[in-house]
């Protein structure tokens, strides 16, 4: 008897909420148990999710093996990223409901990525205003590309953006730099050779980056700086998170370029987290808003977070000056 034809799969803005958020926490761990943890539920149940999931869309978003080693597809890296744009958009919008229905004429909403600094999402929340002696502050987190993305529509007020791209509709001004940083096993050659390493040193290695979808700049830049050495990089692996990272590291599997904040989270036993030398990859940290929003109050609320950072506040005519300003890429 022939099989019935398959129904074809619901929109994913049908899927619950709970799977979505289920199939993220997997990809940055790619640990059943790990996942389950995160979620507060049990591994069966996780692994029961995953799989109906699978089933209902007739694809694998993950391949597991004998080791129980669980690894993104091709398919499940382009899920992963969509549902996380998806959960983003629903918690905004939440946040904009409850903003409106409460009736704060002086809110900001302000986005950052979910690896940035938390001294500066903390100064974000601290800053108090004379003028605006009301003012509430809303923070929400989304990956580079989506926050100027949702600053350059009025979703969000303001974000905090590593390496943003040069965009005419926003405003960038940057209030940190720092290093890229490698992660590597400590029994590597390169491990102990000095303080700051080089490219040169990771040529034999594959390479563990983040994808473009997370960091379009930071993934491009190291590329174009292994190019500009001569060097042909073995990019092996794109990743949406640092426990991947560490995860792939610890299996031998390659070394880990990484932006600061996330480096110096990894206190991981067998490896070793090292500064990059290449100046060319010291990553700028912007401060982005709509390069045609005259509000006093973001102007203002600018000028305060600017400088707790830099030492003064920058005066409207600088601010106006960024608008054109190549300060913003890598250097």
């Amino acid at each position: 008897m022939p099989k019935p034809p398959k129904h074809p799969p619901e929109p994913i803005f049908d899927v619950e909420t709970r799977v979505l958020r289920a199939v993220i926490a997997l990809a940055e761990r790619l640990s059943f148990t790990q996942a389950a943890r995160k979620l507060h539920i049990s591994q069966p149940a996780l692994s029961k999710q995953i799989a109906e999931l699978e089933e209902r869309f007739d694809f694998r978003l993950f391949t597991r093996n004998n080791k129980r080693r669980v690894e993104l597809t091709e398919a499940g890296r382009v899920f992963v990223e969509k549902a996380r744009s998806v959960l983003m958009q629903m918690q905004l919008a939440v946040r904009l409901a409850q903003t409106a229905h409460e009736g704060h004429s002086n809110t900001l909403i302000i986005g950052h990525s979910p690896y940035a600094d938390q001294n500066w999402v903390s100064s974000l929340i601290k800053i108090r205003l004379r003028t605006f002696p009301d003012l509430r502050v809303s923070i929400m987190t989304m990956f580079a590309p989506n926050l100027v993305q949702s600053v350059r529509t009025g979703e969000l007020n303001l974000a905090l953006v590593t390496a943003p791209e040069d965009d005419d509709q926003i405003i960038a001004v940057p209030f940190a730099r720092a290093p890229l940083y490698v992660a590597l096993l400590e029994t590597h050659p390169a491990a102990h050779n000095s303080d700051r390493l080089v490219l040169a040193d990771l040529a034999g290695d594959d390479w563990i980056l983040f994808s473009r979808e997370v960091h379009p700049m930071v993934h491009d830049a190291i590329l174009d700086a292994a190019r500009r050495q001569g060097l042909i990089p073995k990019k092996a692996h794109d990743i949406m998170g640092v426990r991947q990272a560490i995860h792939l590291v610890s299996e031998g599997l390659g070394v880990a370029i990484l932006s600061e904040p996330l480096a110096l989270e990894i206190q991981t036993k067998g490896i070793v987290v090292k500064p990059i030398a290449d100046k060319s990859l010291s990553v700028p940290t912007c401060l982005v808003m709509r390069a045609d929003d005259k509000s006093p109050l973001i102007k203002e609320f600018s000028h305060a977070f600017l400088s707790r950072f830099t030492g003064r506040p920058p005066i409207p005519a600088q601010l106006e000056l960024f608008r054109s300003s190549k300060d913003t890429r890598l250097a």
